[in-house]
């Protein structure tokens, strides 16, 4: 199938800079460098005509051109597009991984499996178009892109801004204005097409008509088109000749769209009875299937012969598929039916639909030709659902369970229905089509669970979108009515009205945090043995209701019990890791965040888990920025970024922020604040300003602000929220001893102290020693430092191993021992330098110039040179990785990676994937 035939080449008048710009990307993807162009405009603007030269353009370039369109009525249909684009190119999925395959397969419905993330399916699509752009340049056409399912689009969006090194273009066709959501293709090239002006709408006129017009009614009808081609085409054919030679006249109202159409419903209307009912069955079967059209027209008894005259007056073409003149003469002919026809043309095509080759077009054709209800439909589309689910189309899951409970009869069954689909539909992506869902299902009668599940949905929903204040609330009602009901799933429930009122922070009404944990007291019992979630929640339950140290205990084991899952198989592992990574930061424990945030990021990797990757990529370069890891942590938010901008998720800003806070660039870290705090206050998200706050206190410490570090750290010692307090204590005490204030150091080393006995881990007794150090004068104070460092260096802490040389070095300095004091500070600046920790560098670069020595100046490396992006790869290559294995990883095709390794030779000057092995990577 390809676009339309038939295109008048007249219809490309007025359009040279356009026809220039598709081939300038055509010559980028011949040159290897990837091409991609949204083409937008109105119905009838001009995007088939040139997408059929684009083609043309192509296929003389020595492209293969292969071609896809959206379908109004295929919306529902997951991954339907793809699959159209994909077939002819299923020969080359072979060479694909298996992980790949899988997904491609049980996408497409051709295989069983578990439901593929819909980016595996994504990196699976770029990497099967990259094995056929091998042989040649590619071109993919997509016609339509306003009506693709959201699952191919979603992919095909992927896909389009993941194209870097690769012989492919990919040009998309969008109609524009739509009331369609085409948020997937938001920020890629876009090429606005326009009306023609007039000279061109003249001649194109002209041509269409086929006879001399009179000047005014030429005019008439150039002024009525608005330079849309397909108007100045085909409005003329609706047209009497006596209007043609009198007066041409348009209901000025009306868009030109909207005239197009009423011009193709007057051509059909003028045809037999016979030709328009076969015409509707086919607009009604977005497949083109010419031999389900036959079908149907035996099952209906009109001869095939009574489509001729469609055929004539240009309306359709019937060749290997069933082809519409334009989007607009389907729509218009479906439309222009009365209801009762319309339901006729779905019945009979739900007739000859094979239901073991197709059952859910037929499900879909059965429902849509119910007047009212129908419980077998409706049972029909149930079991659709769940086909749809198992292939991973989570829309198109939500909107046939959606349907089915539409036409469900009996009220308590189409109530139990409503309520499943708003779950989908939440799990889809979309939480205001699940509450509307929801206000169908709390009309019907509804058990005491479904009704407390109602209500868990409504409040997850609400915490899904603000992540603000109110949510603990609604999270905490729904916990108690769910107790009675389902003990495990109001325990998750109560954790997550916790995990609510960590996000609304300082934000949140009263003592939100305190409410919830004394309300979450009255949770049913942990079950035996407790799963991590029940641990995670008494722990965190005696931390806000016993004390820090009474929910040690429980926490930890909840950490261990998170760590030794080395499969990963249990479902707390993932929904739990932002709180489990903040809960080891609080209790200091550098093992588990590491251990638990490189699990997560390894788990998606392999799942190809894109939504989830962003979150679990920036818990790692979190804690990579306190092992003293910037490199490896500035790689991981540069794929993070890469990855949200290609998926359309929001941005993460906290491990951007906390790089920049790190590496002291005052000015970055500040622009980066301003924008997250605003953002985060207006969402009622506290928890975002304790971020910015501690990436202050970092800041300002390493400049030597004190005041400011202390202005910072104060704030978030008076919350004392779940993983800020901790990692604030330490930036206080420094803070406060270097501002002038003991008093206020004394009362936080108090608290770290008793904390830090309460963890025992290496991390939280070196912090504390090195508090006391810095708080203690005489023999006592050296005591601690030396403690402070041998602790620390037994952890993974290694920012705040150099921090303990540099201060023990500041000391030593103001004790007049300036041989010692050289030694520390020797060690801190080396340190920092090879971290990247510029502020820290240059504080004790400071100190060791005040013992009359100069530090050594970093000397410059090769890998310096290089980007993030390529780093990474230059890492992965180093283990041993090929290609594919490193494209698999981060979602790059084979060949997108060897343009990546050529920049890497040229700037290391080297010529070997050996020699990467030998260098000191950062």
């Amino acid at each position: 199938m390809g676009p339309r035939a038939g295109v008048p080449r007249l219809s490309l008048l007025g359009r040279r800079n356009e026809r220039a710009t598709i081939e300038q990307v055509l010559a980028r993807a011949q040159a290897g460098q990837g091409g991609v162009l949204v083409i937008r405009g109105e119905a009838g603007i001009g995007k088939t005509a040139l997408l059929e030269d684009a083609r043309a353009t192509a296929t003389a370039m020595g492209f293969r051109a292969e071609y896809a369109a959206g379908v109004e009525s295929e919306t529902q249909f997951a991954f339907a597009a793809l699959h159209q684009l994909c077939v002819p190119l299923l020969d080359r999925a072979a060479a694909l991984p298996d992980p790949q395959q899988a997904a491609l397969g049980v996408a497409f419905g051709i295989r069983d499996g578990a439901a593929p993330d819909r980016f595996l399916v994504g990196l699976a699509t770029l990497n099967l178009l990259a094995e056929v752009a091998e042989e040649g340049p590619l071109l993919c056409l997509v016609e339509d892109a306003q009506w693709l399912d959201q699952a191919s689009a979603q992919v095909l969006a992927f896909v389009a801004r993941r194209l870097v090194a690769e012989r492919i273009a990919l040009v998309f066709a969008l109609r524009d204005p739509t009331d369609r959501d085409v948020r997937p293709f938001v920020d890629l090239p876009g090429l606005r097409l326009d009306g023609l002006g007039q000279k061109d709408a003249r001649t194109l006129l002209a041509a269409a008509v086929g006879t001399p017009l009179d000047d005014v009614v030429r005019d008439r009808i150039v002024a009525e088109a608005r330079g849309n081609p397909l108007a100045l085409l085909e409005l003329p054919k609706s047209a009497l000749p006596s209007l043609l030679a009198g007066g041409f006249e348009l209901p000025s109202a009306l868009s030109v769209p909207r005239r197009v159409q009423d011009s193709f419903q007057q051509r059909s209307g003028s045809l037999p009875v016979d030709t328009q009912l076969l015409l509707l069955v086919a607009a009604a079967d977005p497949t083109g299937d010419v031999a389900l059209l036959w079908q149907a027209a035996e099952h209906l008894g009109i001869a095939r012969e009574a489509l001729a005259p469609a055929e004539t007056a240009g309306l359709v073409e019937i060749d290997t598929r069933v082809q519409f003149r334009h989007p607009l003469v389907r729509s218009a002919i479906y439309t222009a039916a009365a209801p009762p026809d319309q339901r006729r043309a779905h019945r009979v095509l739900a007739a000859v639909t094979d239901p073991g080759i197709d059952p859910d077009r037929r499900a879909w054709h059965r429902a849509q030709a119910v007047l009212g209800t129908d419980e077998e439909a409706a049972a029909e589309l149930e079991h659709t659902a769940g086909r749809a689910r198992a292939r991973g189309g989570l829309t198109a899951a939500a909107a046939f369970m959606e349907q089915a409970a539409m036409l469900t009869p009996e009220p308590g069954r189409r109530a139990t229905r409503a309520l499943e689909a708003a779950y989908a539909r939440h799990d889809a992506g979309a939480p205001e089509a699940a509450m509307a869902l929801l206000a169908i299902a709390e009309a019907g009668p509804l058990d005491p669970l479904q009704r407390a599940r109602l209500q868990l949905l409504r409040a997850q929903i609400a915490f899904h979108l603000t992540r603000g204040s109110e949510a603990p609330g609604t999270l905490l009602d729904a916990a108690r009515t769910l107790a009675p009901l389902d003990a495990a799933l109001a325990r998750e429930t109560y954790l997550h009205a916790l995990e609510a009122s960590f996000h609304a922070g300082r934000l949140a009404p009263g003592r939100a945090l305190l409410e919830a944990a004394e309300a979450a007291r009255n949770a049913p019992p942990s079950p035996t043995p407790p799963r991590p979630v029940d641990l995670l929640l008494d722990g965190l339950v005696a931390r806000y209701t016993q004390g820090y140290e009474a929910s040690v205990p429980s926490l930890q084991r909840a950490l261990a019990s998170l760590r030794n899952d080395g499969s990963g198989s249990d479902n707390d592992h993932g929904r739990w890791l932002w709180l489990a990574c903040h809960v080891g930061a609080m209790l200091w424990d550098d093992e588990s965040i590491y251990m638990l945030a490189d699990r997560a990021v390894r788990l998606a990797r392999e799942a190809g888990a894109l939504p989830t990757l962003p979150a679990a990529l920036n818990a790692l370069a979190l804690a990579l920025e306190l092992t003293g890891e910037l490199a490896r942590a500035s790689e991981l938010i540069a794929e993070q970024d890469a990855i949200t901008r290609a998926t359309g998720a929001p941005p993460l800003p906290n491990s951007k922020l906390g790089l920049a806070a790190w590496r002291g660039r005052q000015h970055e870290t500040s622009q980066l604040i301003a924008t997250t705090i605003a953002e985060a206050t207006a969402r009622g998200e506290g928890l975002v300003v304790s971020s910015t706050e501690l990436s202050l206190a970092y800041l300002h410490n390493g400049l030597g602000n004190y005041d400011s570090a202390l202005g910072a750290a104060t704030s978030l010692f008076e919350f004392d929220e779940l993983a800020h307090s901790s990692f604030a204590l330490p930036e206080l005490i420094e803070a406060a001893v270097r501002a002038g204030q003991p008093e206020q150091a004394a009362a936080a080393l108090d608290r770290l102290t008793s904390r830090a006995s309460a963890s025992g881990t290496q991390w939280a007794l070196g912090m504390a020693a090195r508090s006391r150090a810095l708080t203690s004068t005489g023999p006592d104070a050296e005591d601690h430092y030396r403690e402070a460092i041998e602790r620390l260096a037994n952890c993974r802490m290694a920012t705040h191993l150099a921090r303990a040389h540099l201060v023990y070095g500041e000391w030593l300095r103001r004790a007049g021992r300036r041989q010692d004091a050289r030694e520390q500070l020797r060690t801190a600046h080396q340190l920092f330098s090879e971290m990247g920790t510029e502020a820290y560098a240059d504080r004790a670069a400071r100190e060791l110039r005040a013992t009359g020595e100069n530090a050594r100046k970093r000397t410059a490396q090769p890998t310096d040179a290089l980007t993030a992006q390529e780093l990474h790869i230059a890492r992965l290559v180093a283990t041993g990785a090929t290609n594919r294995e490193v494209g698999t990883q981060l979602f790059l095709s084979p060949r997108t990676i060897e343009a990546h390794l050529r920049s890497i030779f040229h700037k290391l000057d080297i010529t070997s994937r050996r020699q990467i092995k030998d260098l000191q990577l950062p």
